[in-house]
C-alpha cells in the first residue's frame, strides 16, 4: 500500500469519520496525505468535529499497523472515489462511497444485480441460478450481496459457467458473512471481486445492509428481485435502483406465497416482469449474443474472404446503415450490397427496415 493509501486508511479507521468527512477532507486539503498530517486546527477548519479530531489523534500506531498488515496479507486494495479504477456507474449516484476495499479484481463488464429472500423456495433458487448463469454467458457481470438464499444462488449461477460476479458486503472486507459462505467467498476472489465500504473488523450489523444495498444497485444497469416478503431488505435495493435511475425487474409468484408479496407489489407499481432471461436482455442489452453464439460467429468469420470479413466485423447488435458500412469498409455500394446479400443468405447478417443491418443469429 502506497503512502496515499496509508493516509486514507488511517483516516477511515477513525471512529465516526465516514464518507461525508472524507469528501470534506479531500475538498479542503486536495489529497489525503496532507489531511493525515494536518493539525487539530486545520482539521477543524476542514469541518471535522472535536470528537472526530480527538479520535483521529488517539488512533494508536500499533492498531493502524496491524490493520494495514492484515490488508496486505489478504491482498486487499483501496479504491477511492478519485481513482480511475472506481466504477463509473457507482460514481454517478448521489451518495457514492468515498472508499472501497477490494479483494480480487473488478470485471470490466456491464453489471446486473440479482437479489432476493434469504429463505427462498427451491424453485426460486433454481430460477435464480439459471437466470444468473444465462446473463453471465451473455458477458454480463452478476452483482449480489453474498447473503443466504437468492444472493448465494446468483453468485453460484455465474460461477457455474465461468462468468463474472461481484459480492458486496455489509461488513468489513476481512469478515465472511454468513460463515457458511466461506467457500463461495474464496471462489469469487479467485477471478472476480469482493467489495466493502466498511473498515476492516466491522461486524455485519443490520444497519450496514441498506448502505451495502445502494452499492449493489449503484454498480448496475438494472436490478432483479426474485423473491421478497413485504418487508424484505431486497425491496430497499429496489428503492435504491429507482432513485438511481436503474431498471427494476421482478419475478411474479403465487399469491399465497409470502415470498411473492413483495415482488408482486413491485410489479403492480411498475417493475418490469421477468419470466425468463430474455425479458432482461431485451430491455437492457438487445441482440447481445451468448458465449456459444459468439463462438459460432468467430467460426463463421474464419470462413469469410477478406472483404466479407471486413463487413462482418463492422456489424454488431446496433443497426448500421449500408452507407455507413460502405464508408467504414472503403468498398463500393455495389460490392457491399452483393456481399451483404451473400452474408444474409448464410445467416451472418440480418436486414432491418431502412436498409440497416445487424449481425445474424447464425
Amino acid at each position: 500500500m502506497d503512502s496515499c493509501g496509508q493516509a486514507l486508511l488511517k483516516l477511515h479507521l477513525t471512529p465516526g469519520l465516514g464518507r461525508t468527512a472524507l469528501f470534506k477532507l479531500r475538498d479542503y486539503f486536495g489529497d489525503f496525505k496532507t489531511a493525515a498530517r494536518a493539525t487539530a486546527g486545520q482539521l477543524a477548519a476542514a469541518g471535522l468535529s472535536d470528537k472526530i479530531i480527538g479520535a483521529f489523534q488517539s488512533l494508536s500506531t500499533a492498531e493502524f499497523q496491524q490493520t494495514s498488515a492484515k490488508l496486505e496479507t489478504l491482498g486487499v486494495r483501496l479504491i477511492s472515489f478519485w481513482d480511475n479504477e472506481y466504477p463509473d456507474l457507482l460514481r454517478q449516484i448521489h451518495d457514492p462511497p468515498a472508499l472501497l476495499y477490494l479483494r480480487g479484481k473488478l470485471p470490466e463488464k456491464e453489471c446486473f444485480a440479482v437479489v432476493g429472500s434469504r429463505r427462498a423456495t427451491a424453485a426460486g433458487l433454481q430460477l435464480t441460478r439459471a437466470i444468473a448463469a444465462s446473463l453471465a454467458e451473455h458477458d454480463i457481470c452478476i452483482v449480489s450481496g453474498l447473503a443466504r438464499g437468492v444472493d448465494s444462488a446468483a453468485h453460484r449461477g455465474a460461477l457455474a459457467v465461468d462468468g463474472a460476479t461481484v459480492a458486496v458486503l455489509g461488513c468489513g472486507i476481512d469478515r465472511i458473512y454468513p460463515p457458511e459462505n466461506s467457500r463461495l467467498f474464496a471462489e469469487i476472489i479467485c477471478n472476480n471481486a469482493i467489495l466493502s465500504e466498511y473498515p476492516p473488523g466491522t461486524p455485519p450489523l443490520a444497519g450496514h445492509f441498506p448502505g451495502r444495498n445502494r452499492i449493489i444497485s449503484g454498480l448496475c444497469r438494472g436490478v432483479l428481485i426474485v423473491e421478497a416478503t413485504e418487508k424484505s431488505g431486497s425491496l430497499i435495493t429496489g428503492d435504491f435502483a429507482l432513485e438511481q435511475g436503474r431498471e427494476l425487474f421482478a419475478i411474479p409468484g403465487a399469491l399465497h406465497n409470502p415470498n411473492s408479496r413483495g415482488t408482486n407489489r413491485l410489479l403492480k407499481e411498475g417493475a418490469q416482469l421477468v419470466t425468463d432471461v430474455d425479458d432482461i436482455l431485451t430491455a437492457l442489452w438487445p441482440n447481445t449474443p451468448s458465449r456459444s453464439e459468439r463462438q459460432q460467429q468467430e467460426s463463421f468469420a474464419d470462413q469469410l474472404s477478406e472483404p466479407a470479413l471486413s463487413i462482418f466485423r463492422q456489424l454488431g447488435s446496433e443497426p448500421c446503415h449500408i452507407d455507413e458500412i460502405c464508408r467504414k469498409c472503403g468498398l463500393t455500394p455495389m460490392n457491399v450490397s452483393a456481399i451483404l446479400l451473400d452474408l444474409e443468405l448464410r445467416g451472418g447478417v440480418q436486414l432491418l427496415p431502412g436498409n440497416t443491418y445487424i449481425r445474424g443469429k447464425l
